[in-house]
């Protein structure tokens, strides 16, 4: 199985291009979430999204690359949730051409390695209640629903996901 490795998001314009490519591969996505038009992802708008979420204390923008150095996904992590105290996945996104080749499941599992190699006791996210595939995916790796709320920064309804790790 290939080797993925995480680094941060550097801004670069090649890597912010990458990123755009990877948002457009998953117009589900895009539409659900209702922050991007698929057809047309707006570059500037994906960078100050992504500097805002790396520059706020506590978060990480990852990038995973395959062996051959091209973006396969994206992380989005909290490291502690202001009001649970929990590390959280705000995003994990694979590129649509490369569903359902386990990279998802993989990097799922770096995250919580991770987090249990720290000594965390579980780690949260939140999936959006109109992506049941989603849903079954994080389900299918044994996170399971605490709470249905919205999230702070657009009000969508969400479901709230949890794993134990300890």
């Amino acid at each position: 199985m290939a080797q993925l490795s995480l680094t941060p998001l550097r801004f670069t314009p090649d890597e912010i291009a990458e990123v755009v490519d990877l948002y457009a591969s998953n117009p589900e996505y895009c539409r659900a979430a209702g922050e991007y038009d698929p057809e047309a992802v707006p570059a500037g708008k994906v960078e100050v999204d992504l500097r805002e979420e790396a520059d706020t204390e506590g978060c990480e923008v990852l990038l995973a690359r395959n062996e051959g150095g091209r973006i396969v996904g994206l992380l989005c992590l909290l490291d502690r949730h202001p009001t649970d105290g929990h590390p959280w996945i705000g995003l994990l996104l694979v590129h649509g051409d490369l569903h359902r080749q386990r990279i998802g499941r993989r990097l799922a599992g770096l995250v919580e390695d991770r987090y249990r190699r720290e000594g965390r006791e579980g780690v949260r996210l939140a999936v959006l209640e109109n992506t049941p595939a989603s849903l079954a995916f994080w389900i299918s790796l044994g996170w399971h629903e605490i709470d249905r709320r919205t999230d702070r920064q657009y009000g969508r309804p969400c479901i709230v996901m949890h794993k134990q790790l300890a």
